[in-house]
Order: structure tokens, then C-alpha cells, then sequence
């Protein structure tokens, strides 16, 4: 019988009496994680005012009206609060029944990337342009399919009351179907979100009750699959010249380093209160490439200083948090699942984002949740909030 990991399932046993419905009293209003909204909605409003700073005065991305990018990221959070009340209109629950068909969607979205819809930005093919300046990045959808098809699968019988935890044929499905868009997804090449989706996948099998040689198995192929990409050269020259640049700072300052060194230095001339905003001259003076991006965290470094910068560490944190709770308190596997790898997807990208920008990690051209520029990753991060308020709505009361 394989060994369970530290984290129980046995509260996951059917619950007897019928679900109580809420009433006027316990509204749906009531029942949200406000926490976790408003810190979400905090930081999609210092994002907007960092997004802004950066892209002012950068005549050759904002086609001359320096509001270009605060408007669109205005929009774009917008959009993901309508598509955040959706999915809580949805619930988690019903969409559970639409896995297979989100599953099949996301493939076709992925796979259309390799065709001539498909373009490359920053070096990653991995989009796809929607026109009007608009463009589509799959990837970024297919970490909440990744989370949801594996809840599906591994949750199923625990949730029926047939199993305790997860047997090893359901954990080889569910390997299977996550690692089919991963491969794809790497073939673009997006490394970046690859990572992420490794990390979701090992925060997913932890939370479910699968046996931990699981885990200690992944973490072994995954240090000798790394090996051996880079020895066959799957990899494209810029990815290498990232790491080789995480390795030795010095090596290129002028070129693969530049953007790493440009934003140390940003950051590091914040102190604590910050230079203000606006007035940071790293940000003016357009040193930092991608800074409304990838490296939006240099320009709180350098205007809001330690205080701003620790801010919004604080709202990431109180959201992981607030995650953290609802996965405890709710009385379904499923729901416990998700909320787990919602929360793995976040620790780790904003801990690759931040950490990117102050040199403890490797550049992998990954946005930081709610605060980068970008309508993909706005949509997605959003849609993942709906699900855990839809997992905290939907808790079953006491009868």
C-alpha cells in the first residue's frame, strides 16, 4: 500500500444530511475572501501606476500618448474582473464537468501557436496576434487547465468515497494529460511558463494524497530531463545566454547581462522610501528593456523603495495566505487540489519575477501576477481568484 504524503485526506470522506443552501443572510457577497479581492485589486492598482511610469515617456512603445498603457492595462484588469465574476457565477464545481472540453480547447490554442497564426515576441513563439494590437498568449491558459483536468482525475474517487488518496494508475493519467501541452508549450520555446508548470503539477500531487516516491520520482527526472536538453541543444541560444548570465553577472554586462545588471541597479537606488514616482532615472532614462513586463518590479524598487517593494510582497503574501485557508477549510479533494495549485503557480512566479530582477534567479520572461503589463496573464490570474471565491462560496455549510 504506497505510503501517503504529510497531507491528510480523510476529511474528504462524503458528508451526510444534505448541502445547506445559503440564504439572505450568507450571501454569496458575504461568503467572498475579501482579502484576497482587495489585495488582488491592490495590486492591479499599483500595477497600473508602475506600468505607467515605465511606459510614459517611451515614445517607441506608447505610439506617442503616454496614458497608451495605463488605459490598456485598465482595460485588461477589467476584463479580468468580469471573467473573475464569471467563473464564480460558473462555480468550480460546473466546471469541473467542462474539464474535457477546456482541456481540448487549450490544445487546439497551443498547437495553432506552431501554425502561421502563431507569432514570436521576445524571442518565444508563443503567441498569437489577435489584431488591434492585441495578441493571445495560450500558454498562460493552460497552467489553469493543467491545474483543473489533474484535480479532475486524481480528486474523482477520493471525493466518491472508493479511495483515501489517489493509486498510481489515476496519477499516471493525470501525468499524462498535464504533460501533453507541457511539451508543446516547450517546443515554442517558452521555458518560462514550463517551469511554472512543473512546479504546479509537483504543488497538485502533494496536495492530493499521492505517494510521495511521486514527487521524489519527478524532482529526479526533471534535474536529469534539464541535463539533458541542454545537451542536446534543445534550447535556443538566448535561453542559454540567460543562464549563463544568472551564472556570471559579469560576463556580458553590455549584452546577455545588461538587463539583469540594469536592474539591480534600479532597484538598488530605490533605499527605502524610494526617488517617487516618476521621477526614478533608471525608469525615465529608459535603462531597464521590458520594464512595464517582466521587470515592472524594478521600477517599485527605484520609486516606491523598500516600503513600496515590500508592499507588494505583503498583498502576494496575504493572498497565498487567504489561498492557503481555503484550501484547508474546504470539505472536497477537488476543491483542495485546485486551490493548491493556484497557489504553487503564484509562489513560484512571483518568486521567479522578483527574484529575476534582483539577480537570485535566472531572466525566464515571466509576468508578475496582477502588477505586469499584459491582458494573457491579467486574464489568467483573474479567472484563478474566481475559482478559489467559487471554492469558498461553494463550501458546504453545516446542515
Amino acid at each position: 500500500m504506497p505510503t501517503a504524503n504529510k497531507f491528510s485526506v480523510s476529511r474528504y470522506a462524503p458528508e451526510r444530511g444534505a448541502m445547506a443552501k445559503l440564504t439572505a443572510r450568507d450571501s454569496v457577497v458575504r461568503r467572498l475572501d475579501w482579502p484576497i479581492l482587495l489585495s488582488a485589486l491592490a495590486l492591479s492598482f499599483i500595477g497600473a501606476l508602475l506600468v505607467w511610469s515605465a511606459t510614459r515617456n517611451r515614445t517607441s512603445l506608447n505610439q506617442g500618448d503616454p496614458y497608451y498603457f495605463l488605459a490598456r492595462h485598465a482595460l485588461n484588469t477589467g476584463i479580468g474582473l468580469v471573467l473573475m465574476i464569471g467563473t464564480i457565477w460558473l462555480g468550480h464545481r460546473t466546471l469541473r464537468g467542462a474539464v474535457p472540453i477546456l482541456y481540448g480547447l487549450s490544445l487546439v490554442l497551443i498547437l495553432a501557436v506552431l501554425t502561421p497564426l502563431g507569432a514570436t515576441i521576445n524571442g518565444a513563439h508563443a503567441w498569437i496576434v489577435i489584431g488591434g494590437g492585441f495578441s493571445l498568449q495560450p500558454s498562460e491558459f493552460v497552467k489553469i487547465t493543467i491545474i483543473l483536468v489533474m484535480a479532475m482525475l486524481l480528486a474523482t474517487r477520493v471525493d466518491a468515497g472508493d479511495l483515501a488518496h489517489p493509486d498510481h494508475r489515476t496519477v499516471v493519467k493525470a501525468l499524462c494529460l498535464a504533460a501533453a501541452p507541457m511539451g508543446i508549450v516547450m517546443l515554442m520555446p517558452d521555458l518560462g511558463s514550463v517551469m511554472v508548470m512543473i512546479v504546479i503539477v509537483l504543488g497538485v500531487l502533494l496536495a492530493s494524497g499521492a505517494s510521495n516516491r511521486w514527487v521524489v520520482g519527478l524532482l529526479g527526472a526533471g534535474a536529469s530531463g534539464a541535463i539533458l536538453i541542454w545537451q542536446l541543444g534543445v534550447l535556443d541560444e538566448y535561453q542559454i545566454n540567460r543562464f549563463a548570465a544568472f551564472a556570471n553577472p559579469e560576463l556580458d554586462p553590455a549584452g546577455v547581462g545588461y538587463n539583469t545588471n540594469q536592474a539591480r541597479i534600479a532597484i538598488g537606488s530605490g533605499g527605502l522610501t524610494g526617488s517617487g514616482l516618476f521621477k526614478g532615472s533608471q525608469t525615465t532614462g529608459q535603462f531597464v528593456p521590458e520594464q512595464q513586463t517582466d521587470f515592472v518590479f524594478t521600477v517599485a524598487g527605484e520609486e516606491l523603495g523598500f516600503v513600496g517593494a515590500g508592499l507588494i510582497l505583503l498583498l502576494l503574501g496575504i493572498i497565498l495566505w487567504r489561498s492557503c485557508m481555503i484550501a484547508r477549510e474546504t470539505t472536497e479533494l477537488y476543491g483542495t487540489i485546485v486551490c493548491a495549485g493556484i497557489i504553487a503557480w503564484f509562489a513560484f512566479q512571483s518568486f521567479e519575477n522578483i527574484g529575476m530582477t534582483l539577480g537570485i534567479m535566472p531572466v525566464a520572461g515571466l509576468p508578475l501576477p496582477f502588477v505586469s503589463y499584459g491582458g494573457s496573464s491579467m486574464f489568467a490570474v483573474w479567472v484563478a481568484i474566481g475559482l478559489l471565491q467559487s471554492i469558498k462560496v461553494q463550501r458546504p455549510l453545516s446542515a
